[in-house]
């Protein structure tokens, strides 16, 4: 992998990180795919309506099912899903948090039980790196103790000490593979920890940061403390990220989310925001958010956003819509999936010609002025 610091405008950064199935372009927002799909929509779809470079897959439910043998032998994620560009997967520790009542963060990995049939099964920093061999994604990470917030100070000491030490076992791990001639095409990140607690992050990130990772991830945020708290620790955490790396916050966010946090210098993003929305019908817009499923929208003969360029806004109307959104017609959910990723992934195109051009703070001052006015301006 090879990342590219291109240009700055405060904070902000752009670059390019370069793996061997595609070029990305930061700041960059990760469409999430959960299962190797992203719901409702197909590789075509993302390659030739929305031009995705990297999408993310979930570790722990490709292991689960189809199984990450099944897809190794089907040509791993790439082969399997016929999505040719970059695939970064999680690890499960997210998993081991979400699901926390049945599964349990041990001192040598997470055990847990199948959410479809019950069985047991024991995530190790190796193990999660055989899966993601297996699945061949680009960028794999690391097993990590992630916990909620908010906790107790022992319970975040613990999971910055369990993670540090997974971190460690997992690169040493990984780079023995690589000398073996194995996922030498792959990549792998760490996850720092610590809660909002500024003392744990700089414990976390200055253990990580002096390993051999090829970037880093700032996880545990987004999981119930507010916004000022993550943005606060996210500002705090990067001064200790390496500058010549990529640096990614997990599972984050909203469209304020994602500018307030490229200010604080985060290159790559994921989240289910745009995805889920779309699916139960809250759209986003240049202007702030839509929920089509209003009656207001019954008649209303103009694209969801007069501004944006996809496929959806530039066929239909929003009376169309609302009725497929009322009638529960599966076409609502890919042109509103279309329309939702179409925004965020556009989003972070402008913000980085924005980068380039050294007016991000006007950009973002724009960006809030237009959400001012909450309903798109019609145009003349």
């Amino acid at each position: 992998m090879k990342f590219t610091l291109q240009a700055r405008s405060g904070n902000a950064r752009a670059a390019t990180i370069e793996t061997v199935h595609s070029t990305i372009k930061t700041p960059v927002f990760m469409p999430v795919g959960t299962i190797g799909s992203v719901k409702s929509l197909d590789a075509q779809d993302l390659l030739n309506l929305l031009g995705a470079e990297i999408i993310l897959a979930n570790t722990y439910h490709t292991y689960l099912r189809p199984g990450d043998n099944t897809i190794k032998k089907m040509g791993r994620l790439h082969g399997f899903t016929k999505y040719p560009k970059s695939f970064l997967t999680d690890s499960g520790g997210f998993q081991a948090f979400s699901l926390s009542d049945i599964s349990k963060p041990m001192r040598d990995g997470i055990e847990f039980r199948s959410h479809i049939d019950g069985s047991k099964h024991f995530f190790t920093p190796k193990k999660v790196i055989d899966i993601q061999t297996n699945l061949g994604s680009d960028i794999m990470m690391i097993l990590d103790d992630l916990v909620a917030l908010p906790a107790t100070q022992e319970r975040i000491k613990i999971s910055i000490e369990r993670t540090t030490a997974w971190a460690k076992e997992s690169i040493e791990y990984f780079r023995s593979q690589q000398e073996r001639g194995i996922c030498t095409d792959q990549n792998i990140f760490a996850i720092i920890q610590g809660g909002t607690d500024k003392a744990f992050r700089t414990k976390s990130a200055t253990e990580l940061c002096a390993l051999d990772y090829d970037g880093f991830a700032i996880g545990g945020l987004s999981v119930g403390e507010l916004n000022k708290e993550m943005y606060d620790t996210v500002e705090h955490t990067v001064q200790y990220m390496p500058e010549d790396k990529p640096r990614y916050l997990m599972g984050v966010g909203t469209p304020e989310d994602l500018i307030e946090n490229i200010e604080r210098g985060i290159d790559m993003f994921d989240c289910v925001m745009p995805t889920r929305n779309a699916r139960n019908g809250t759209l986003f817009t240049s202007f702030g958010r839509l929920n089509i499923k209003g009656a207001k929208f019954k008649e209303d003969e103009d694209p969801i956003d007069p501004e944006c360029t996809c496929l959806t806004c530039k066929t239909y109307s929003r009376a169309y819509l609302n009725h497929l959104f009322r009638a529960r017609e599966i076409t609502y959910f890919r042109l509103g999936t279309i329309h939702n990723l179409h925004y965020y992934l556009t989003l972070m195109r402008e913000v980085r010609e924005a980068i380039f051009e050294n007016r991000f703070d006007a950009f973002k001052k724009e960006f809030y002025e237009k959400r001012k006015h909450q309903t798109p301006i019609k145009k003349s």
